[in-house]
This record gives structure tokens, sequence and C-alpha cells, in this order.
């Protein structure tokens, strides 16, 4: 059984999805503790590929009130994913075309382990009707 955690609509909006991934994410203990309580915000969310390895950027998860400075994590830092080698490479395949994006659609839980979901994505272009004045 899954339960959503947080959603992203406006990929949905800006992208046309070609392909999904599910993909697990690597996150401290206060990190879990913050997506509990519900203080975490995935609309600019969006996955990039490095090294051979895919990390999450824009991913916003509000520090735990009760920790101390010293367990505490950075709001808006990259987190790597976990994903098979195959998928990687579908992915690194996938964003050296222009205009293809990997943004975050959905995180959700899976057996008690947060879980994403990421879709690569070609941008849609908006066509712009100029006005031409007559003459």
């Amino acid at each position: 059984m899954s339960a959503e955690i947080a959603s992203n609509r406006k990929s949905g909006r800006d992208f046309h999805i070609t392909a999904k991934f599910e993909a697990g994410l690597e996150l401290k203990g206060t990190e879990v503790k913050s997506i509990r309580a519900g203080k975490i915000n995935v609309s600019d969310a969006f996955a990039r590929v490095e090294k051979g390895q895919v990390f999450l950027y824009g991913c916003d998860i509000q520090p735990w009130q009760t920790a101390g400075e010293w367990f505490n994590h950075a709001a808006k830092r990259p987190r790597r994913l976990l994903l098979n080698k195959k998928e990687i490479f579908k992915m690194e395949q996938a964003t050296m075309l222009q205009g293809c994006a990997l943004p975050l659609l959905r995180m959700y839980w899976k057996d008690r382990r947060v879980k994403v979901e990421i879709g690569i994505g070609k941008g849609k272009t908006h066509a712009c009707l100029l006005y031409t004045s007559p003459s």
C-alpha cells in the first residue's frame, strides 16, 4: 500500500511525461521525521544525472525543530536517488536530448520507506500569438 506524501502538479502542466521511474531516496533521520510531520515542498523539485549517480534538487524538507544543530539537515540540500544502473543510463540518454528534463512527479510511502516517482519529460512549448496592428 502506498500513501502519498506530496505531488508535483506543475510537472503535468509543464511537461509531456514519456516515462516514469520509481526511486528510493537517501535521507537522514531528521528528514524522515519532517516528512512524517508534512513539512515538505516538492513543487520545484527535479533530478539530474551527475557522474553516474542521480541527485534530487529543489526538494524543500524543513529542518526538524526539536533536533540540535549538529543533527539537523539543510533544507534544500541535494539528495541522492537510489536507482538501477540501467535506469540511470536511460535517464542520462534522455537528458542528452534537447528539451528533456527529469521532474519529480510525486513522493510517497512504500513499506515504511520514502519513494519518489521521477518522470522523463519534454517541455511543453506554448505558442504565443503575436499581435500585429492592422496597417
